[in-house]
């Protein structure tokens, strides 16, 4: 049996940890992504897992950290930043928000969604939010809700543009107890985490271009 690699991004803790170790156990070979190396190295020991250097708000990290993964077979994009404010007050958070939450995915998948068409297998996971849905309110401070709308958008056409031997979807991970949800969230980064893992390992007749919330269909 082949054993997949899976790129997890923002992986040194929180949700991304807890997806990276999910996947591990289900057996995939996981590289785990950090702006900061160190960081990125201490929490991929225990796990017996790779690491990398990736900044995805910048294009060159990208490129370098795409090389040096190798073939990857699954993409999970979930680093992110939540950065104070109103839209229009703070217009450098609305910027980061969209190179590190679109921008960033974009050119990930641009670079390995090709290799995965012509492997004939991959699967893209992009972590969004409930902020990010129109039925729910777009909400959040900044730029947070308009980044996790556009990610949601990128994940519909980019399911439409790709092959079903690809498949893309988007999560929610609810409200988790992490260092951006803050203690009193309601939900483990483990809980948070299950609906991507699940996402990743979808078999070849799963869904594509889909919005979930605890592995159910969640409206845009």
């Amino acid at each position: 049996m082949v054993q997949r690699t899976a790129l997890v991004t923002g992986a040194n803790r929180g949700i991304g940890l807890a997806v990276a170790s999910g996947l591990v156990e289900a057996g995939l070979s996981v590289v785990i992504a950090a702006r900061d190396p160190a960081a990125a190295a201490a929490a991929a020991r225990p796990l017996g897992a790779r690491h990398v250097q990736l900044d995805v708000g910048d294009a060159r990290s990208i490129e370098s950290a795409v090389q040096a993964c190798g073939d990857v077979d699954v993409l999970v994009n979930n680093a992110g930043v939540l950065r104070p404010g109103r839209l229009l007050d703070n217009p450098e958070g609305f910027a980061e928000s969209l190179a590190v939450m679109v921008h960033g995915p974009y050119l990930l998948i641009r670079a390995l969604a090709p290799a995965m068409v012509d492997r004939g297998y991959g699967r893209i996971v992009n972590v969004s939010s409930g902020w990010g849905s129109f039925v729910e309110g777009i909400g959040g401070p900044s730029g947070y809700g308009v980044a996790k709308a556009a990610l949601n958008a990128l994940t519909v056409t980019v399911a439409r543009d790709l092959p079903d031997t690809v498949l893309v979807n988007a999560m929610c991970p609810g409200w988790v107890a992490t260092r951006m949800g803050g203690a009193e969230a309601p939900r483990s980064p483990e809980q948070g985490a299950d609906t991507a893992v699940w996402l990743s390992t979808l078999p070849d007749a799963g869904p594509s271009g889909g919005f979930f919330r605890d592995r159910r269909p969640i409206p845009w």
